[in-house]
């Protein structure tokens, strides 16, 4: 009986094991920049160690990239898309192509700026980035409307012999570009594992009680922290069960007004009478019933003119 047991276990580990090997999947993670999210490749069969370089190929054209997450196998139900196998692990040659490029890149910056004051073009350049394979020379810019730079596309294109590309981009990805820290003390969200830019405005701010004074709710790039949308839907859904500010309401002390409200707790403090005078009290919203809520106007806020009026 005890072998047939053993047996049976042993035929479970051995399953167990076949199940892991089949759900995992080894990975290496990149960065293209040194501030930068991270991405997972493929290694194939290569071993890669914390510092290594490798080459892979993106929707821009070959990248050469630094390896900060070296071999580890992860769940392959964590993985949002089937991985990109890597090109090769980038050899000595690779890693001279890459510092010339570097160069090339700093020399190609400044003469598209002295290009773009010879055509008295109302833009800002903010970088230029190789492809590894030089096929593409990309110059990113900011700019407050629509730029006609063909001309100095096809200047730099005479200059250069490859395919020149002009992306204007936002203040938020000119950030993301540069990077830092944000009033946390922690590297900006946007370079480090923020895909897209989604919508943040000044209701947000109001409803999680943030003071609106443009130091504590405005990020680096000077546009409204994005940090403020992460718990949202959190404030939104709890305020939809709690009474607003100026409501009457009946407590097991008598009716009352709000005082003030603590979202995430659920508490709410009311003024209460007390003969000729009155006192404050705190109660779960729970035990609190509303008599007559307020109404409050939805409004429609600009982000940048308000951050403009909480600057003067």
């Amino acid at each position: 009986m005890i072998c047939v047991l053993i047996n049976y276990y042993l035929v479970y580990l051995i399953n167990k094991k076949g199940e892991e090997e089949i759900l995992n999947k080894t990975v290496i993670g990149v960065k293209f920049k040194e501030i930068g999210k991270i991405y997972f490749f493929d290694p194939k069969e290569e071993k890669f160690k914390k510092g290594d370089h490798a080459i892979v190929e993106t929707a821009m054209g070959e990248e050469y990239t630094e390896v900060v997450v070296p071999n580890k196998e992860i769940p392959e139900s964590k993985l949002a898309a089937p991985l990109k196998p890597i090109i090769r692990k980038a050899s000595y040659k690779d890693s001279k192509h890459d510092e010339e490029n570097k160069k090339k890149e700093k020399e190609a910056l400044k003469t598209a700026e002295n290009l773009i004051k010879k055509y008295k073009l109302d833009m800002n350049l903010t970088g230029v980035s190789y492809t590894f394979d030089n096929s593409k020379l990309l110059f990113y810019f900011t700019a407050d409307g629509r730029i006609d730079f063909r001309d100095l596309v096809k200047e730099l294109a005479s200059i250069y012999k490859t395919r020149i590309e002009l992306r204007q981009i936002g203040v938020r990805d000119e950030v993301r570009k540069i990077g830092g820290n944000g009033i946390c003390g922690r590297e900006l969200c946007c370079c480090t594992f923020l895909d897209n830019f989604d919508t943040v405005s000044i209701k947000m701010a109001k409803e999680q009680n943030i003071a609106l004074a443009s130091s504590k709710i405005s990020g680096n790039c000077g546009r409204l922290m994005c940090c403020l949308r992460y718990e949202h839907e959190v404030y939104e859904e709890k305020l939809k069960r709690l009474p607003k500010i100026g409501a009457t309401v009946k407590t097991e002390d008598g009716e009352g007004i709000v005082d003030g409200v603590e979202t995430l707790k659920e508490k709410i403090r009311v003024k209460l009478k007390d003969g000729d005078g009155f006192f404050y009290k705190k109660y779960d919203a729970k035990d609190v019933q509303i008599i007559k809520d307020i109404e409050t106007k939805e409004e429609e806020i600009d982000e940048e003119e308000e951050l403009k009026k909480l600057q003067d």
